[in-house]
Parts: structure tokens; C-alpha cells; sequence
């Protein structure tokens, strides 16, 4: 519905761009899934129709990831920010794909882990991020 998808030409501006030096790539549409159901069926729609699919965490990515140089439908991934499992145990961490890295830390403080700076690298972040969850343990 409408609060969940925006063809507006400002938000499709701020999503096709991140601090790479790449030129601005909008999509041709944002929507926030808040659910792994909702992926899914945007997904195995996009597919269906062909239609390229980018997501996007923060718009901090330094690759120029998230421009959409063939259009398509940008899933801004911000709403899924459940962090779902801790195991002090294993140092371990399943969290959803717009968890941050400052949100996961306050979830952590007092347990004696945290996720620093430069952990993994941005994309490594990115997939492991997507498959299920990324964890950082220090202390």
C-alpha cells in the first residue's frame, strides 16, 4: 500500500545514489518490506516481470550498489530491523537485513560484545546480512 511504496521523484533520487562517486541512478520505485514473506513475493514478482530488484540498507555503501542503472524497484530494507537471536555462548548474532550496526551495539551493551567498525568488509556485511544475520563478539 501506499505508506510501504513511493514512485515520488525525491524519494527514488535518495535511493539511487550512496557515497560512491556514481552518478545518481534512480529506481523506478522504493518500497519498504517489513516482513521476509513480503520479500519474497516482491521478488518472485520482479522476476516474473523482469523487472531489475536493488536493495538497500542506509544509502552509506561506497560501491555504487544500491544505483539503478537499468531502473527497476528498489527494496529499502530499513523497516526489517528485528534482531532475532543472541547466543552469548557462541558470540554469535541473527538480526534482520536493516539492523545497524549503532541499533545492534545498544542491544549488546552490558553483555560484554560488540560490533566495531570494519568487522567485515561492506559487502560481506551486505550478504551475510541478507542470508540470515551478521554477529561481532570483543571484548
Amino acid at each position: 500500500g501506499a505508506p510501504n511504496v513511493s514512485t515520488a521523484a525525491a524519494v527514488r533520487e535518495q535511493h539511487g545514489h550512496d557515497e560512491s562517486m556514481h552518478d545518481c541512478a534512480p529506481p523506478d520505485a522504493v518500497v519498504w518490506p517489513q516482513a521476509v514473506e513480503q520479500v519474497q513475493e516482491l521478488a518472485a514478482l520482479c522476476h516474473r516481470c523482469r523487472v531489475p530488484m536493488v536493495p538497500f540498507g542506509t544509502g552509506t555503501g561506497l560501491e555504487g550498489g544500491v544505483n539503478a542503472v537499468q531502473g527497476g524497484v528498489c527494496f529499502n530494507l530499513s523497516r526489517m530491523n528485528a534482531i532475532t537471536e543472541l547466543s552469548l555462548e557462541d558470540f554469535s548474532v541473527m538480526v534482520e537485513p536493516g539492523v545497524t550496526r549503532k541499533a545492534l551495539n545498544n542491544h549488546l551493551r552490558g553483555t560484554g560484545l560488540w560490533f566495531p567498525v570494519g568487522t567485515v568488509s561492506t559487502g560481506e556485511q551486505q550478504r551475510r546480512a541478507r542470508d540470515g544475520g551478521t554477529g561481532g563478539a570483543g571484548g
